[in-house]
């Protein structure tokens, strides 16, 4: 029932609770607004608590190293102005905004400076309360999800035996061989990569057995378990399930057992989180992946690896669904894209949901355009049948999942035994695997941005020409990537003061829908910028003018000079100049579109 009132010129619209007080609708969100409306009074809900302003901090007063840590200062100078490390969204969450909460009776649970908000947990009554707050701004229910177990794989998608070791490599991968060759990572080994000193975040539900000979050798330099507050991250309780995966995606990707398992970032070093609940009865709730994406990045980390998502599992008008999954709404794929802005690259799997012809299966924050979400293949190459399809729901739409790598006959370390493997499967361990690879480019590229290396990664897997929402643009090839990856200019335009015009390589690249060219002229010259394709055609005049001395910026839409949208493929553009003085400079560099 509602009711509207008129105070002050400024219209309330309110809604009664089953108790019959009213909260004031218009800081509630549908979702939230109609879990109360649908329950007792009793019931107990998991909201956040959006504020309006951090209390009057000024981050321009605040030292940057108060408020994150060296190491991630440093990973922000690939994607931030050095004079803008740090901004708003770093400042802590106003401690007397939360202690106003406490007050209203509600539980407070984890804060979040990214997003500026708590999380709580309370009455419709005392809900009511901390909507009526002056600082405020909105709430809404925090989102849940219940993992499945692993999925059952058709027989015809199993392999016949764990595939053996073929070639000559520095390694003995055993019987994880199939799970690293899929993906041509034993060749980056071949060469001394294994991703040594990036830091990597593994985010699961928990790790029970940190003494498995897999992990002997493994540099773990953070834990913290977000569930139960506390430092270890092996769950207290005794059920053997209960920190089980995160052994298994630990071990995925950076396992080490020569003749057993070794996984693609054997040579990281790692920080781990436990971020769900396994009990049955409780969902993973994104409030503790939230809190530990930020606490893992004050600590420098560079590559997240997250093998669940988050969609309500309870069936309603209070659950998130398909359509939801469009890269903005839900709060763990907005932190996620505020990671990537922070220059993480976040890996997250794509969900275990399967095939739906009318709309996408994904789970959040893989819905997020610039997370990469990991589906799987069988050791044949095929796509699991249980792998999860886009795509987004934005607008447009974005493929989904982005790469793909093996998730059926996984071989991982034991969470009972600590010299034991079993064999497993789900995307789960697609996401591991793939952030294994992200993470050998990052140690060859450490100054590279996230979404260079993901573009990377998605232009060299076996797809990249012909994607589609069943495996979006592939299966991984880590040889390849780097290679274009080594071909790519990565640390900006050179310097125009030596006197010689200078063409930078375009960023994005490679680049879907738009990308941005710098050049440089020493004095004021008669540039042309052209894009042509690889048989010398020109597509596309960019720039045909006297410029200035100094540096310049051009941009292409994708479009020919009729605007016409060109094929996905590989294109050059060239820089053609001629000074005052007769002086002349022709400078190629390539590119790559995706469709």
């Amino acid at each position: 029932m509602k009711r509207v009132f008129t105070v002050s010129s400024v219209v309330l619209v309110l809604l009664m609770t089953p108790h019959g007080k009213a909260l004031p609708q218009a800081t509630l969100s549908p979702r939230l607004s109609n879990a109360i409306a649908h329950t007792s009074p009793s019931t107990i809900h998991h909201a956040w608590v959006y504020f309006t302003d951090k209390g009057g901090a000024d981050v321009k007063k605040a030292a940057p190293g108060t408020l994150v840590g060296e190491a991630s200062l440093r990973r922000r100078l690939n994607v931030m102005p050095a004079d803008a490390l740090v901004d708003g969204s770093d400042l802590p969450v106003h401690t007397p905004y939360v202690t106003r909460l406490a007050a209203s009776g509600a539980t407070v649970g984890q804060l979040s400076k990214w997003l500026n908000a708590v999380s709580i947990r309370g009455t419709a009554e005392q809900i009511a309360r901390c909507a009526s707050l002056p600082f405020v701004r909105s709430l809404d229910l925090v989102a849940g999800f219940k993992r499945s177990p692993d999925p059952a794989v058709p027989a015809d998608e199993q392999a016949p035996a764990l595939q053996k070791q073929t070639g000559t490599h520095s390694l003995d991968y055993g019987s994880s061989f199939s799970q690293v060759n899929t993906i041509n990572v034993p060749a980056i080994h071949d060469l001394g990569n294994a991703a040594q000193g990036v830091i990597v975040g593994v985010f699961d539900n928990g790790f029970r057995l940190p003494a498995h000979e897999a992990f002997a050798t493994m540099n773990i330099i953070a834990t913290y378990d977000f569930v139960d507050n506390k430092v270890s991250v092996v769950p207290v309780n005794p059920n053997s399930s209960f920190g089980d995966h995160g052994v298994y995606t630990l071990a995925t990707i950076g396992g080490y057992k020569p003749g057993a398992v070794i996984g693609p970032a054997y040579g990281a070093s790692y920080i781990l989180a436990r971020t769900e609940n396994d009990s049955s009865e409780t969902p993973a709730e994104e409030d503790k992946w939230v809190r530990a994406i930020e606490w893992a990045d004050s600590l420098g980390v560079q590559v997240t690896s997250t093998s669940l998502g988050y969609l309500d599992f309870d069936a309603g008008s209070t659950s998130w669904t398909w359509e939801n999954m469009d890269g903005r709404t839900t709060a763990i794929t907005r932190a996620a894209a505020m990671a990537v802005r922070k220059g993480i690259l976040v890996v997250n799997s794509a969900g275990n949901e399967g095939f739906n012809a009318t709309h996408n299966t994904l789970v959040a924050p893989a819905d997020g355009d610039s997370v990469l979400a990991a589906g799987a293949v069988t050791p044949q190459g095929a796509r699991a049948s249980f792998s999860s399809v886009g795509p987004s729901t934005s607008v447009p739409p974005r493929i989904k999942p982005d790469v793909m790598a093996q998730g059926t006959s996984v071989f991982v370390a034991s969470a009972t035994n600590t010299t034991g493997y079993i064999v497993i499967q789900g995307t789960s361990f697609s996401c591991p695997l793939t952030a294994g690879v992200a993470a050998l480019l990052v140690k060859e590229h450490p100054t590279a941005a996230p979404m260079t290396i993901v573009n990377a990664m998605k232009a060299t897997a076996s797809m990249a020409t012909t994607p589609d929402n069943l495996m979006g643009y592939g299966i991984l090839n880590a040889v390849a990537a780097r290679n274009v990856l080594n071909t790519t200019d990565t640390n900006g335009l050179p310097s125009v003061e030596g006197g010689d015009y200078h063409l930078g390589q375009n960023y994005p690249n490679p680049f879907n829908p738009g990308t941005r060219i710098e050049y440089a002229a020493p004095r004021e010259a008669d540039v042309t910028l052209a894009i042509y394709d690889m048989i010398g055609r020109k597509v596309r005049t960019l720039v045909s003018s006297t410029v200035q001395r100094g540096r310049h910026l051009a941009e292409w839409d994708g479009r020919d000079d009729r605007g016409v949208e060109v094929a996905a493929g590989v294109y050059i553009y060239r820089l053609t100049a001629a000074g005052i003085d007769g002086g002349q400079s022709v400078i190629n560099r390539k590119l790559l579109l995706l469709r």
